[in-house]
């Protein structure tokens, strides 16, 4: 009995997980971190910035020493020199040789200093990359977030019409069994009830399609189950509408990080051109060379008509008997090298140009944008409020014809007309709602506001 319990207490709490996983409503600040850490986009810039630092590791190592080994083993048979005397014999001998050498640039005309700096600002440019892509997803994420809202209320409103209709015609089935209305009336209004049914299809696919662009930006792959937390309030909670224009864009000259970048890619740019003007200075290179040798063979020669074999001096004698080494320092000055030095200077002149271009222009795009999301989101603002006091209007206009048909004073044409057009706002008030909502999250995006509190 016992054991069986504990089964069904497992099975209990497995299905009760499972349904709570089945159940689970994301929060956009979840959509947005999930984002973040799992985005395709961003793994790839973050990439980048792994190449920035193994870019900084090989400037580092300019500074540090070459260090290079070589040997060498050969067997000579026949006629050749020994390495010793210096004379021809016809012996088989063995050569051994060994050496090794370091370098080191003491003066390359500041190259590997400017490299080392401008590799630092490689790293620093791709994490403002970085930084950037989060910011492009979580405004992506938020906008696909507020279109499910969107759509889920959407839904609603067309499933709300679509019952009340179903609701007047099984009304409208009676008066015309009673002979209050024409049947006619009740063939328009279940042509209206089947427009309905295409209205709340098209919707709920709307509502799956919007899902899946959600789940795919978050890279989930069960979108089907997929959900969010209803979050339908509209508040200017940071009452950024009150500040300027100038203000918003003198806020956002100092935080948004396209002007960091185009900062920083200019700054780059100074640095490549120091780099190529390095090349017109001389290089002072800094060297020391070990080597050594052995030469061991057997030497036959015939004295008073005997053979007499004289034996090579040991190996560790030769190595540490015949070592030599060498230092010292080697100038090299570029007097004419085709036009490469000079031509990488004006190359390198012309990005920084461009880089200079490119800032100029981030700021000029940088102003447009604030002016025209300020400006966006004002005139979001109104279009909500004006479509609030519209659907006021028509849901007056409905009330009042649902009283004149109710005593036949209005036909069924005219009320599914004053019906469609309080759907009609409805709809508009919901998507003008989420309209401000997204642009006033852009305009305090500018504001150096992030889209979610961490």
């Amino acid at each position: 009995m016992k054991k069986k319990s504990c089964i069904s207490f497992i099975f209990i709490a497995l299905f009760g997980l499972a349904t709570q996983a089945q159940s689970k409503k994301w929060t956009l600040e979840e959509c947005v971190n999930y984002a973040v850490q799992n985005n395709i986009s961003i793994k790839q810039t973050e990439l980048d910035s792994k190449t920035a630092m193994i870019d900084k590791k090989g400037a580092i190592g300019n500074f540090l020493p070459s260090v290079n080994a070589n040997a060498s083993h050969s067997w000579n048979i026949g006629l050749n020199q020994d390495i010793t005397t210096g004379l021809l014999r016809n012996q088989t001998s063995q050569f051994t040789s060994a050496g090794a050498s370091v370098g080191i640039d003491i003066y390359k005309g500041l190259q590997n200093q400017n490299t080392l700096r401008k590799a630092n600002l490689s790293i620093i440019a791709a994490k403002y990359q970085l930084l950037k892509m989060r910011e492009d997803v979580a405004l992506n994420v938020a906008n696909a977030f507020l279109q499910i809202l969107f759509n889920k209320e959407n839904l609603k409103v067309q499933q709300e019409q679509k019952a009340f209709n179903e609701k007047q015609y099984s009304r409208s089935e009676e008066l015309v069994k009673a002979g209050s209305i024409p049947r006619g009336d009740l063939l328009d209004i279940k042509a209206t009830v089947a427009s309905n049914n295409q209205t709340v299809i098209a919707a709920d696919n709307a509502l799956l399609i919007s899902k899946l662009s959600l789940a795919q930006l978050l890279q989930l792959k069960d979108f089907e189950n997929f959900d969010v937390i209803d979050n339908t309030s509209v508040k200017d909670e940071n009452n950024i509408l009150a500040q300027t224009p100038t203000a918003i864009y003198d806020k956002a000259k100092e935080s948004r990080t396209e002007l960091k970048i185009a900062q920083t890619n200019l700054e780059i740019a100074e640095k490549n051109v120091a780099i190529a003007k390095g090349g017109f200075q001389p290089a002072v290179q800094g060297f020391y060379n070990f080597n050594t040798r052995v030469s061991y063979a057997d030497v036959i020669s015939v004295s008073n008509g005997v053979v007499v074999t004289s034996a090579a001096p040991p190996f560790w004698t030769q190595f540490s008997d015949n070592k030599g080494q060498s230092f010292g320092a080697q100038l090299s000055i570029p007097i004419f090298n085709g036009f490469s030095a000079r031509n990488n200077v004006e190359r390198s002149k012309v990005s920084l140009e461009k880089s200079k271009i490119a800032l100029e222009q981030q700021d000029l795009d940088l102003q447009r944008n604030v002016y025209t999301a300020f400006t966006d989101a004002k005139g979001a603002l109104n279009a909500h409020e004006s479509s609030i006091a519209a659907l006021e209007s028509r849901q007056e206009s409905y009330n009042y014809a649902k009283e004149k048909y109710a005593v036949g004073l209005m036909n069924s044409f005219d009320f599914n007309q004053s019906q469609t057009l309080l759907s009609n706002a409805q709809s508009e008030v919901i998507r003008t709602k989420y309209d401000y909502i997204f642009k006033i999250k852009i305009l305090e995006f500018y504001f150096g506001i992030p889209i979610i509190k961490n």
